[in-house]
């Protein structure tokens, strides 16, 4: 039989669990592993947090605490989200464990020994002030490529681009903002280039042709680019210790040592079930079956972000090793939006899955509903609590929640929850019966091709023929003269029922188990969906509502909750127009979590004019890029209203809203004073989109 290895990318240890992340990644991998154990294949789910890397030792600098407790702290918190929605990992891990440690550094020897690293002396970014070498997260700068101002120093999230640090167009420091300089180093690099030209991985990228189109235009970008050598090892001190003598002060790359956390992870899964002296001994060593069998399937689920380092890099470190099998398919999804906006853990614009099982208890398989409807598979979608709401109630509620409502009230009012019997087929009712066997097909058609939103759309698409066929039938009026015929309609609507709480179950576990309770029968597998029989089930179980609408108010609470966890600026002085953020020569220091706290935007001036009976004020609507918002500004003293039309501006945008000669103020526009108190607009160097964060 084949074996099934599937990942879901480890997520990264600064943060909780946000509905971008579930839409991207994990409800995807869970579909698809659900629906292989529906099928009876053998397939294990592995996934861990990420714990090293740059972006964990700034938030250990910003709080005062150690990395690990940065770690230890988030991996308990994402592991318990997971648990509490339902995600069904086989074993969930971490990259801080020892058993990682040993199998990262075992795997980096191994390449060592095959000389397939090329040990360089290049010149790194240096901070003089901090006096340590730079990772390249920790060096951001302008993208030489398309002049994103905050491009990092190993991509540019904005256009996509492989980059290195001296790549950078006014490179700075983001330990203490200064200019770095160039010192000699050493590291070890994985000469990407030559392994590009490989016959193995010429071999490899013959699959690319069956993947996503949105992975397999990412792949093309940088292998027609032309691959470069990227270090696998940094000089920091938290991470992995590079396994050689002359490597004191340097860890593993991060995006070398994560991806063989799904190899520690199927490690440690089979040293816990099969007890051993060490992971290499006994039917320990089982977790080769999934990683060196031919035989095996590797499946990558990510988001977009990760697309080069799961389908080009760890590709090129498993063949390079060898005797590990190459993944199969890498179907990563774009982002999810919210609201309008860009998905922002820094900005708390997000909705948090700890936040949600607490505001929604029970209600895990309508977050799964909708966040795989809107699944953005191959473009950015976007996540609104209105779409929410609107989706439990017109589809989950009105269509599969009523067909299977309906069909057990009748049931039991007709015949006391007795299973009726079958008696001749019409035609309508093997059309009926035949609609089972067509959906699972296109079902299982999508899941294969990772398509989940339409195999969501066929099982809804069931369902609704399932409500077309009690309202053509209509039982409720054929019960007085030919109660046969309705003991028929019913037994073929329960059948239904069936088949439906079989083909949910990947997509909504929770109510596949509803569905079976009330039916009092057993989970039927994927393979006997068309072909159920009730005949040795007497009677019903106990039966309730699948689903319940969410009413305006509920939703209106969390779109006001939303809005109102966007930090606002510590003083109450900041809603005044004349307030003015401290100078140069201010003695008042602000920490570095009150600056994170300002949501400093991009936007451009549509209108303005002057507000009446003031010298200095000016209404100004601004376009933010998802909205128009008015400002009062004091600023008429210096400027014509009708010569500032389409000057970008700086906007404060999470700033209290004010009254302001009755008119509502929402947010502040940044000015420079000269030494004769004339203002000039603080603007970015180049125009840029509306609604583009500041840094």
């Amino acid at each position: 039989m084949a074996l099934h290895l599937v990942t879901a990318a480890l997520p990264y240890a600064n943060g909780p669990v946000h509905i971008g992340h579930l839409a991207g990644c994990y409800i995807p991998a869970d579909i698809y592993v659900r629906y292989l154990r529906l099928k009876g294949k053998d397939v294990l789910f592995i996934c861990g947090s990420d714990e090293h890397g740059v972006p964990i030792t700034i938030k250990a600098k910003q709080e005062g605490i150690s990395p690990q407790q940065v770690v230890d702290r988030y991996h308990a918190m994402m592991k318990k989200s997971f648990e509490d929605f339902g995600i069904s990992f086989d074993h969930y891990s971490r990259t801080s464990a020892k058993i990682h440690h040993e199998t990262a550094q075992q795997f980096f020897k191994t390449l060592y020994d095959k000389k397939v690293f090329v040990e360089e002396i290049t010149n790194q970014f240096y901070d003089e002030e901090a006096k340590q070498f730079l990772a390249d997260r920790y060096i951001t700068g302008t993208c030489p490529k398309c002049s994103f101002e905050n491009a990092y120093g190993d991509q540019c999230e904005n256009c996509g681009s492989s980059l290195s640090p001296t790549d950078l167009i006014n490179p700075k420091s983001k330990l203490s903002g200064s200019t770095p300089v160039l010192k000699p180093t050493k590291n070890w690099f994985l000469p990407m280039g030559e392994i590009q030209k490989s016959k193995e991985f010429q071999e490899f990228i013959k699959r690319f042709e069956n993947w996503k189109p949105n992975v397999k235009g990412q792949c093309a970008s940088w292998l027609n680019e032309g691959l470069q050598s990227r270090a696998m090892t940094r000089d920091l001190d938290w991470g992995v210790t590079v396994p050689l003598p002359d490597a004191d002060g340097k860890v593993l790359y991060v995006w070398f040592d994560a991806p063989i956390g799904y190899i520690s992870a199927t490690k440690e899964y089979f040293s816990h079930l099969t007890p051993g002296p060490s992971p290499q001994e006994g039917g320990e060593k089982k977790w080769e079956d999934y990683w060196m069998n031919p035989e095996s399937k590797l499946i990558h689920f990510i988001g977009k972000d990760n697309i080069v380092f799961h389908a080009i890099i760890f590709p090129m470190m498993l063949m390079t090793h060898g005797g590990f099998v190459l993944p199969e398919n890498v179907p990563a999804n774009e982002f999810l939006n919210l609201e309008g906006d860009k998905i922002s853990t820094s900005r708390n614009w997000a909705v948090w899955l700890h936040e949600y099982l607490n505001d929604f208890p029970g209600r895990e398989d309508e977050l799964r509903y909708v966040l795989t409807s809107v699944a953005p598979e191959t473009k950015d979608s976007e996540f609104t609590w209105k779409d929410f709401q609107a989706r439990v109630n017109n589809e989950l509620v009105a269509i599969l929640g009523n067909f299977v409502n309906r069909t057990l009230v009748l049931t039991e009012k007709f015949f006391e929850g007795k299973i009726p019997q079958q008696h001749t087929l019409n035609a309508t009712d093997k059309e009926l019966l035949a609609a089972t066997g067509k959906a699972k097909k296109e079902i299982e058609e999508a899941l294969e091709k990772f398509r989940q939103r339409d195999a969501l759309a066929a099982l809804m698409d069931l369902a609704r023929a399932g409500n077309k066929y009690l309202a053509d039938t209509e039982p409720w009026k054929l019960i007085k003269t030919d109660a046969k015929r309705v003991e028929t309609i019913l037994h073929n609507s329960l059948v239904l029922t069936a088949a439906l709480g079989t083909l949910c179950a990947p997509f909504l576990p929770n109510t596949s188990k509803k569905i079976f309770s009330m039916l009092n029968i057993d989970p039927v597998k994927w393979n006997h969906a068309e072909k159920i029989s009730l005949e040795s089930t007497p009677s019903l179980g106990k039966t309730a509502l699948l689903y319940e609408k969410l009413e305006d108010s509920i939703i209106e609470n969390q779109i006001a909750k939303l809005h109102s966890s966007k930090p606002t600026p510590p003083s109450s002085a900041n809603s005044s127009p004349n307030f003015k953020l401290p100078n140069q020569n201010s003695k008042t220091d602000i920490s570095f979590e009150d600056f994170q706290k300002l949501n400093i935007i991009t936007a451009t001036i549509l209108e303005a004019e002057r507000v009446p009976k003031t010298d200095k004020l000016l209404k100004l609507l601004l376009d933010t890029g998802t909205e128009k918002r008015t400002v009062i500004s004091g600023i008429a003293h210096c400027y014509e209203p009708e010569k500032i039309i389409g000057q970008q501006v700086l906007l404060l945008a999470n700033l209290a809203p004010r009254k302001i000669k009755g008119i509502e103020s929402h947010g502040m526009i940044l000015m420079a004073s000269d030494k004769n108190g004339k203002l000039v607009f603080a603007t970015t160097s180049g125009k840029t989109e509306n609604g583009s964060g500041v840094s």
